[in-house]
């Protein structure tokens, strides 16, 4: 059974360098878009009996999620073996519950959508919440950007190197990555009334003289890392850097990430960037990706792609 990789338009520049990696070209896709903007993707090439990968992020619009249904549903009516959907960023993970009355779940019905379109499996990267792979009833493989992050940090040599979570809810998160690397981790407590704006924020731990790594799934209008990294360096810490899986940068984002004191701000290319800076560096996640789906098309286990955090 062959692999052909395919690609969805917004996530081309992904896709291409994931299929450089895996050493196969990607599979030829043709759009048509009625005037009133319907699309319709066409699999260009026989894929009948193919182990078929369709490589596309739900970032906004919504067009990007539609795109990769319509695609799903076209392998499978073309007899495609299996349908593997890799999603280097799940959009939509942050609705993974009812945080109030009348909101859905929105991280939930993608799944559901996902999974009616016929996916014989999902890859993706970081979920913003690890129980949302409980919401598929297919077999879920999430990566972990650390494999990513970690060779790099190490490579930075720092002394008195410690991590943070820019919030309570990703505690977790820091201290996997404080127990990997034998380091001490703090927690910035912030306290919003509505989404993307900050009423206060604490510190929790010790930072004075430290080097400390600010780790997170996503950043979006940058506003908790900027002002976890204004706290951090208010209360003694030497350095303040950040690694986060997603770019999502929306909003003032690169003016804020501009006009922090943070270091660095390290993140993944599972989402292109609207604009460059000197402060963000990109990291790419194409080989681990490419890895990943070698693993899974020889049945073979995908674990020596975690760090054991």
């Amino acid at each position: 059974m062959a692999v052909k990789l395919f690609s969805g338009r917004s996530t081309l520049y992904l896709a291409d360098k994931i299929a450089h990696s895996y050493g196969e070209p990607l599979g030829e896709v043709k759009y048509q878009t009625f005037s009133d903007g319907e699309m319709c993707p066409i699999i260009n090439e026989s894929v009948r009996g193919h182990d078929v990968f369709l490589i596309q992020s739900t970032f906004p619009p919504t067009d990007n999620l539609m795109e990769l249904l319509l695609m799903v549903d076209a392998a499978k009516r073309a007899s495609a073996q299996n349908v593997n959907v890799v999603i280097p960023y799940f959009g939509y993970a942050r609705q993974d519950r009812k945080d109030k009355p009348r909101v859905a779940i929105a991280a939930k019905m993608i799944a559901n959508l996902i999974s009616a379109a016929g996916a014989s499996r999902i890859m993706t990267c970081d979920l913003h919440a690890d129980q949302i792979q409980g919401f598929f009833d297919i077999p879920v493989d999430h990566l972990d950007g650390a494999f990513i992050f970690v060779p790099y940090l190490k490579s930075l040599q720092l002394e008195n190197i410690m991590f943070a979570s820019p919030d309570v809810g990703g505690i977790k998160r820091a201290r996997s990555f404080a127990k990997f690397f034998e380091a001490d981790f703090a927690v910035c407590d912030k306290y919003r009334k509505e989404a993307n704006k900050i009423e206060s924020m604490r510190l929790i731990g010790e930072v004075e003289g430290k080097d400390v790594v600010l780790v997170d799934d996503l950043v979006d209008t940058a506003g908790t890392i900027c002002k976890a990294a204004a706290l951090l360096k208010e209360k003694g810490a030497n350095s303040v850097r950040a690694v986060c899986t997603h770019a999502v940068l929306s909003g003032n984002a690169y003016e804020n990430i501009e006009n922090s004191v943070l270091e660095e701000l390290v993140v993944t290319d599972t989402i292109p960037l609207k604009q460059k800076t000197n402060k963000i560096k990109v990291l790419t996640v194409s080989d681990l990706f490419a890895k990943a789906i070698r693993k899974i098309h020889d049945h073979e286990s995908i674990s020596s792609l975690f760090m054991r955090l």
